[in-house]
């Protein structure tokens, strides 16, 4: 059961960074760096911190090498916790 719970918090605070980087893609600071200090120290700083940075042009993305590998680890950790939830 702690496991469960363990494996569900790292997964949504993964979530909920990967959201905050989605928000510093459109700035200066990049998804890399937002969705690394969210992970860091909480989702709630690494938004301060892409906030402070300045706007992209219009149309353009900051990813960096960062959003693919966040897309295949999000997608290993939420097969797992499924996986988890199913044996249980």
């Amino acid at each position: 059961m702690a496991f469960t719970l363990l494996l569900f918090g790292l997964i949504s605070d993964t979530f909920v960074a990967a959201l905050v980087g989605l928000v510093g893609a459109r700035r200066r600071i990049g998804f890399g760096w937002t969705f690394f200090l969210s992970v860091l120290f909480t989702p709630f700083i690494g938004l301060i911190f892409c906030l402070l940075s300045d706007k992209l042009p219009d149309g353009d993305r900051n990813w960096g090498c960062l959003g693919s590998i966040l897309a295949i680890v999000t997608i290993a950790l939420f097969v797992l916790l499924f996986m988890t939830l199913l044996a249980a």
